[in-house]
């Protein structure tokens, strides 16, 4: 994202005025984040049983509620999203000799080690215990210090008006025309830094609407019992689909919003919208659980089996998120269980049983895939020095070991497929079943390419999405069709 620095016409580089003292606010100003919203969610994080505590914390105030997180967990200053060419233009008025300070309503305790990181304040000025210093206390505290008109201020939202009424200059950061025109009837504007935001792309990302794809799988059991020319049964199917997708999108969300200190340490997913600070954390917070409600509603209207099903999918993507992706093996065996899961919810939703040969193939052939994403991870991760991956449990050493049991579990998924094949079951199902055997020939070429390219690092670390972009598995897929419609 492209910020500028727009500096007011009639802007003159006066030597009293860069005497001033200049007051940087944290939230939304210096980083492009909350710092009470990443505490709280670092807290749940740790322990979500925290949430119950909360309400009465808050009843003593927000200054306390801030200061019973702040004593319970530590955010590391180096994977916060600064605003770099604001904090490029802070480094510059340091270097020049004007005094900075950092004056924020987050907790001093998180504070601190921000600006002993940032090594370029003189001082703090934070909330404690007892006082939330923003808005009007905060022009209080910085009048007492440096005197009416005594000091520049960094800010940007409209709470801060009442800062920039005392001060001498304002800075108005990310805080748009309307608000730059507030503050100018306070006080001279000396400065602005704006970026070209886009909200709903930033938005469609974070919700993972790509990832919706893999949702398809709720069709399959539809279409291996040949029911897919049923329109109630479609109907309900399609109904299964968006259920599925917007409880989906809650879990990447709630996800995303817990992994902000390791996504920042990845090479990729430092960009996505909550950890590069591109969406509002508040955003998330709101949206994950209004997602949830609408996809359960939506799961209400099909067989309570369905419900049942989504619930543990829900259940098992919430234990992923807060403890099993960060176990060796079992993260892979999760995500291989929760690929399977939708197979299990097509067959709820419509009403067909569902087959033991197809569950067994789902699960081999899905446990490759989570293997491979866990090994193309692994690999930039060499690429680029590192030993282990930030939040997980892998080595750069496990490579070799992760490549054996992908292929080896994508391999039994083909073998799985050969002896469905000699099934009575296919008999009653396909008129030409010995066209199925095409199917074997494509697995083990798609299966073998996949982790060729893995190994090669040319593999995205999602191989699904992977799958969906990759012209050669897209004719796979075309011959693997025309070999089923050949069976039928």
């Amino acid at each position: 994202m492209e910020l500028n620095l727009v500096q007011q016409p009639d802007t003159k580089p006066l030597l009293d005025e860069s005497l001033l003292p200049l007051c940087v606010d944290l939230d939304g100003t210096l980083i492009r984040s909350d710092l009470l919203l990443e505490s709280f969610l670092a807290l749940i994080k740790l322990n979500p049983l925290y949430l119950f505590l909360m309400p009465f914390w808050l009843l003593r105030g927000k200054a306390a509620l801030k200061a019973e997180i702040a004593d319970r967990v530590q955010i590391d200053p180096s994977t916060l999203p600064y605003h770099q060419p604001f904090l490029s233009w802070l480094k510059i008025q340091a270097a020049l000799g004007r005094t900075l300070y950092l004056c924020t309503a987050s907790n001093n305790a998180l504070v601190t080690p921000i600006a002993a990181y940032l090594g370029i304040f003189a001082g703090v000025m934070a909330s404690d215990g007892q006082t939330n210093l923003s808005g009007s206390r905060k022009a209080a505290r910085l009048v007492s210090q440096f005197g009416d008109k005594g000091f520049d201020y960094c800010g940007n939202a409209p709470i801060d008006l009442a800062v920039w009424r005392q001060a001498h200059g304002a800075i108005v950061v990310e805080g748009g025309d309307a608000l730059v025109a507030k503050a100018a009837t306070k006080a001279t504007v000396v400065a602005r830094f704006d970026s070209v935001r886009q909200p709903l792309k930033s938005f469609i990302k974070a919700i993972r609407l790509h990832q919706w794809a893999k949702n398809a799988l709720i069709f399959v059991p539809l279409l291996a019992a040949h029911r897919f020319h049923e329109w109630d049964a479609l109907a309900d199917a399609m109904l299964a689909f968006m259920a599925f997708g917007l409880c989906a999108s809650s879990v990447y969300l709630l996800n995303d919003l817990l992994d902000l200190a390791a996504d920042r340490q990845h090479a990729r997913k430092c960009n996505r919208p909550f950890a590069s600070g591109s969406l509002s954390l508040l955003t998330g917070i709101c949206v994950a659980p209004l997602m949830l409600i609408i996809g359960l509603l939506l799961a209400c209207l099909l067989p309570i089996q369905f419900i049942g099903v989504l619930a543990g999918y829900y259940l098992l993507t919430l234990a992923y998120s807060f403890d099993l992706k960060r176990r060796v093996l079992i993260d892979a065996l999760t995500l291989a269980a929760l690929y399977t899961v939708r197979l299990v919810a097509g067959a709820a939703a419509v009403g067909v049983p569902l087959s033991f040969w197809l569950l067994l193939f789902s699960v081999f052939l899905f446990l490759s895939l989570a293997l491979v994403k866990r090994y193309a991870e692994l690999y930039d991760l060499r690429a680029s020095g590192g030993l282990s991956a930030a939040g997980r449990g892998y080595h750069v050493e496990d490579l070799p070991v992760l490549q054996s049991l992908g292929t080896a579990a994508g391999y039994l998924s083909v073998l799985v497929l050969a002896l469905y094949i000699n099934s009575s079951d296919v008999l009653n199902l396909y008129h030409r079943p010995e066209w199925i055997w095409g199917l074997c020939g494509l697995m083990l070429f798609w299966i073998s390419r996949v982790w060729l390219l893995a190994q090669r690092g040319d593999m995205h670390d999602d191989p699904v999405v992977f799958a969906l972009q990759d012209r050669g598995s897209q004719v796979v897929g075309l011959l693997a069709a025309l070999s089923i419609w050949l069976a039928v």
